[in-house]
């Protein structure tokens, strides 16, 4: 007798700038899905955040003109519905694992996976609270100088405290590069590298564009980019680390290296680094791991100094997976595969779910509660 497919819902697309990229993501991973193993359909998120069903999904994934047949399918939508961002929702009602591609807002926020928890369904990558931490780069740091884990200094810029916060005090603070990015954005969109007052007030301007808070940080000299994969729920691992060497001409590891073109970017994978600061990093990768609650997968970026003193950049809980990506990569380098690694993350989706399951929610119903002797 057959055993019985699982059926994966792809969730990608999304309201942010990381649209086009969670959309090749997507492509990825539908061809890496074992379709001996898995039944898979798609739901994407629009650019203005309505969520298309199965059908439009798939016309757009394989490949009609996203504008056209998002325009063919929104006056069909009900909008007097409170829950008209899901439509067809009798279309999710037969899924056995979400598996959310959504990088940036929507996605890696928590928003998604408040979704799939009223769905009472088991979903690839962290929970609620994990997530909206790990997605905000001034809760993450927070939390890691709480316990101890290395990461740059900087400062936290509103429009409240705009005025407070001149170029000059920042850099008698924290030296005269300054990194000025949103707190809560994804793959460098919104980053400036600062060097004087009128290039931080531009930079501190257009942040507001993407968040109503910005983190100022002092820059590392001459840093290296090291990046570790980390896979598990409670019993977690290190993959081996990677590095990236840009080209001289740019001056950080930007967007367009990321996702449009990596052709000058040199990825050492796996890197050669020394013994001592090989295992620093892979530790605090797992302690960051475990301090911010992540489950299924995260990526950990970090920069090293020239005195090989590594300090912890962000956490990434839905990290690419397109063709240049460095999640899947290291791991591939590590020896799984990367057909294996999406089963693994699905069996790591339905452990969570199941633990979480023999939890107890008691509740008291108001006005019988058990008053003490």
């Amino acid at each position: 007798m057959n055993k019985k497919k699982l059926h994966i819902a792809l969730f990608f697309g999304g309201n942010s700038s990381e649209h086009d990229v969670s959309k090749r993501s997507a492509h990825n991973i539908y061809d890496g899905l074992d379709k001996d193993k898995y039944d898979v359909s798609v739901f994407m998120f629009t650019k203005k955040g309505y969520l298309l069903g199965n059908q439009a999904s798939k016309r757009i994934f394989d490949g009609e003109d996203e504008d056209k047949v998002v325009a063919d399918v929104l006056p069909h939508v009900d909008f007097t519905n409170p829950l008209a961002n899901i439509q067809n929702i009798s279309e999710v009602k037969n899924i056995d694992i979400f598996f959310p591609v959504i990088h940036g807002n929507m996605g890696e926020d928590g928003t998604v996976q408040g979704l799939f928890r009223l769905l009472n369904k088991p979903w690839v990558g962290s929970g609620v609270a994990s997530s909206g931490i790990s997605f905000d780069k001034d809760l993450t740091k927070q939390l890691l100088s709480y316990h101890g884990i290395r990461n740059t200094k900087y400062v936290v810029v509103t429009p409240e405290n705009r005025d407070e916060y001149t170029y000059e005090k920042c850099s008698d603070k924290l030296g005269k590069t300054l990194f000025v990015k949103p707190a809560r954005q994804g793959s460098s969109v919104g980053i400036y590298k600062v060097e004087n007052k009128e290039e931080f007030d531009k930079a501190v301007q257009d942040g507001f564009h993407y968040d109503f808070k910005l983190l100022v940080e002092e820059s590392i000299e001459h840093p290296r980019e090291v990046e570790c994969s980390v896979l598990g729920n409670r019993k977690i691992k290190a993959s081996k680390l990677g590095a990236i060497k840009i080209p001289e001409s740019d001056i950080f590891y930007d967007y367009n290296n990321k996702f449009v073109d990596a052709s000058g970017v040199e990825f050492q994978l796996p890197v050669n680094l020394p013994k001592e600061l090989a295992a620093e990093i892979a530790q605090m990768s797992l302690d960051a791991f475990r301090v911010l609650d992540n489950r299924g997968l995260a990526r950990m970026d970090f920069l090293v100094d020239k005195n090989n003193v590594p300090y912890f950049g962000e956490v990434n809980t839905l990290p690419g997976f397109t063709n240049i990506s460095l999640y899947p990569q290291l791991w591939e380098v590590t020896g799984i595969g990367y057909s294996k690694l999406l089963d693994r993350l699905i069996q790591l989706a339905i452990e969570e779910f199941n633990d979480n399951a023999k939890l107890h929610y008691d509740f008291v119903e108001l006005g019988k509660e058990k008053l003490p002797d």
